[in-house]
Formats: structure tokens, sequence, C-alpha cells
């Protein structure tokens, strides 16, 4: 019996061990806004961005401009009107709502595909940075001995962190190892 007790009492001591243990793992936190704001290949990434968007905005300008000039021929052309070439006018006008038409489905389908372009581009640019962003967190993250790290970016919906006193903040570390320049800012809560 007294085996007994003092297997319970060891099994009972190595688990409220284990428990101390556990709830002392570190936690850290990072900002990747600012880590991203800073990293030159992702202000590279976000100029080619603008450049392509800008690009594609152009060809709908087009496209709408030639809409315009269409639309105000036959609001000319409308004018015109007369019993002597009413007939003739009313087929131009006709043909001119119909191409009108045509160029209207033809610039939403322009808007649709530059927007799918756009977010293709988009992700094709940023996606190996935000790889090698997450790589460099996990690196440093296991390099510091962290079993936690949030990410008190805004744009990552940080709204549930709300206050944030102790845990380490791992930001300069990753912007440094990434090469990443610039000051850093207070993440939110703090």
């Amino acid at each position: 019996m007294k085996k007994l007790i003092t297997v319970f009492s060891v099994a009972a001591g190595l688990f409220l061990t284990s428990n101390l243990i556990n709830a002392q793992q570190k936690i850290g936190h990072v900002n990747s806004d600012e880590i991203f704001a800073n990293l030159p290949e992702a202000k590279t990434a976000e100029g080619t961005l603008d450049a392509f968007t800008k690009s594609k905005q152009g060809e709908i300008e087009k496209l709408i401009t030639s809409y315009q000039t269409k639309l105000k021929a036959a609001q000319d052309k409308e004018k015109t009107i007369s019993e002597a070439n009413k007939e003739t006018v009313i087929k131009e006008l006709t043909a001119a709502q119909t191409e009108l038409q045509t160029l209207g489905k033809d610039i939403e389908g322009a808007r649709t595909k530059a927007a799918q372009e756009v977010s293709k581009k988009q992700s094709e640019l940023f996606t190996p940075i935000q790889k090698k962003v997450s790589a460099m967190i996990s690196t440093v993250a296991k390099e510091k001995g962290l079993a936690y790290v949030f990410d008190v970016a805004s744009s990552q919906g940080n709204s549930q962190i709300a206050y944030l006193d102790g845990g380490e903040d791992i930001t300069p570390t990753v912007k440094s190892k990434l090469g990443a320049t610039g000051t850093a800012t207070k993440p939110a809560g703090k």
C-alpha cells in the first residue's frame, strides 16, 4: 500500500511539474505591416503592382472615352433629325445604340478582367515575399525559444489583441535578418 501511495505521489508531482513547465512557455509578437513597409523587395513589388494597375486603368479609360465620343456623336446626330432624313437618321441611331451597348458590355468585361489580372499579379508578386517573411518569423521564433508569436499588424486583424504587456517583440530581428530598413513603430495596444 505504501508503494502505491508513493507511486501515486511521484506521478502527481511529475504531472504538476509538467504543467508548470508548460505554463512558462515564452510568447512573442511581431508587426508584419512594419516589416513589409520597410522591406525593399515589398516596396519594389508595390511599385510594380501600382504601375500594372495604372496600365489596366488606362485601358479601361480608353474604352470609356470611346464610349463617350460615340454617345456624343449619336446625341448630335439625333438633333439633326427632320422629316426628310428621319428614316436614315433613325437607322443610324439604332446602329449607334447597338454599338454603345456592345461598348458598355466591353467596358464591364474589361473591368472584370482587369480586376482578376491585378489580383493575380498581386498574388504573383507578394506570395513569395509573404512566404519569406513567414519563414523568417519562424526562424527567429525558434532561435528565441518562443512557443507562440502573435502578429499585431492591423492588416492581420489584430482586433482581438487589445493590450500587450510583455512578450518579446521580434519585429526588429526579423527586419534585420531580411534586410528591411526603417525605424520601429509601436504595435497597437502598447
